[in-house]
């Protein structure tokens, strides 16, 4: 493996002050001569250069063999990780009409906590306080957010907070989660190989292998398929605390999408069942969103409450983040996380596990309620 590395290393040289490089969190590639980078959520045009379409080429075939996959005319896309862990995406030409485009998603190398958040400016204390004891007490959780939002992120930290006792098992299309947990086994899926004999193995039978390997808990990296049904199913048949992310602009969205995929595949189940079935199995939903100013923040944390006499489903948001204004200097957005005023239904299982979370950290702050009164 080190040969190929070694390869990679090489061919990549043209990029390699940029991969190094800790502030940038993401290499965009238009084709040879034209690459951009992600720098604290914004992006900035670079200097940096391959010296030709063929040597650019080259690299992503280094990359694609190193992993087992191929990328050429027939299969012009590649999705694969780098052997620091860091996530590729790339697009041939003719499809990409700039030349060959590719996204390189940097992997942290160090592992964030719930403190990190706070620090950041992404969560409360008592929001971040509030999740902890969701995952104590069991509660299925979605992060659900837009492309870049920190929900890889924020699934790394909330699975690292699950107790030590517990069995987790993670499944994933390209192995990006780094949950520091004490017991976890990683799954990855496999894509189709003819030239070799490979049979696609897909993150739906990889649920059903982890439904039969004893877990506690199970996690889905990213929900983009029919196995949404099947993850659906794992929250509603007693592994309690399981997790998931799903692209969504909102908690109503997250699940509006997670129901869409359940019936993408070939399956006989009416939708409205479809539609109770993801209204009882979602309980938690944690909204990560990036916003114009380059930062991530946790925007909602709210509960699902089923779905209304028309079919809609019930979500009340139990902490929100609020702009209260702009520096203009850096012009970043001023804010804070506020709770909302509304209890959680599982409130009496706080009290009950003498978790300390007395019912006044739900309470609405009064400058917020003056701003609404000022706003209608």
């Amino acid at each position: 493996m080190s040969v190929f590395n070694d390869a990679i290393a090489s061919l990549l040289s043209p990029i390699k002050d940029l991969l190094d490089d800790e502030g940038v969190s993401e290499v965009m590639i238009n084709g040879a001569h034209e690459i951009f980078v992600e720098k604290k959520g914004l992006v900035y045009k670079t200097d940096n250069q391959f010296p030709t379409e063929d040597a650019l080429i080259s690299a992503m075939r280094a990359i694609a063999q190193s992993v087992g996959r191929v990328i050429d005319n027939d299969n012009p896309r590649l999705d694969a990780r780098l052997p620091d862990g860091s996530r590729i995406h790339v697009v041939l030409p003719p499809m990409a009409k700039n030349g060959t485009t590719v996204a390189i998603r940097k992997f942290t190398k160090e592992k964030l906590t719930l403190n990190d958040l706070i620090a950041f400016g992404s969560l409360s204390k008592s929001a971040a306080r509030f999740l902890d004891i969701c995952i104590h007490l069991g509660k299925n959780i979605i992060v659900s957010g837009g492309t870049g939002s920190g929900k890889t992120t924020m699934l790394n930290v909330l699975g690292s907070r699950i107790p030590k006792t517990q069995r987790l098992l993670i499944i994933e299309d390209a192995a990006e989660l780094q949950v520091k947990a004490e017991h976890v086994v990683n799954f990855e899926t496999r894509k189709a190989d003819p030239t070799r004999g490979v049979e696609e193995v897909t993150i739906r039978e990889l649920v059903i292998s982890a439904m039969r390997l004893r877990p506690d808990r199970i996690i889905v990296g990213e929900v983009r398929g029919e196995e949404a049904l099947d993850l659906i199913q794992v929250m509603n048949t007693g592994h309690d605390g399981s997790m998931g992310t799903v692209h969504a602009n909102n908690p109503v969205d997250a699940c509006t999408r997670l129901e869409t995929l359940c019936l993408m595949g070939d399956i006989k189940i009416p939708p409205d069942a479809i539609r109770k079935m993801v209204a009882s199995a979602m309980q938690i939903i944690v909204q990560c969103s990036r916003y114009h100013d380059g930062g991530r923040r946790t925007s909602h944390i709210s509960e699902i409450l089923g779905i209304d006499k028309n079919g809609n489903y019930i979500s009340r948001d139990i902490f929100k983040w609020v702009q209260t204004g702009k520096d203009p200097e850096t012009g970043k957005y001023i804010g804070e996380m506020i709770p909302c005023g509304y209890v959680p239904t599982f409130f009496e299982d706080i009290v009950v596990n003498k978790l300390p979370f007395p019912k006044s950290q739900f309470i609405c702050p009064e400058w917020y309620n003056d701003l609404k009164k000022q706003a209608a």
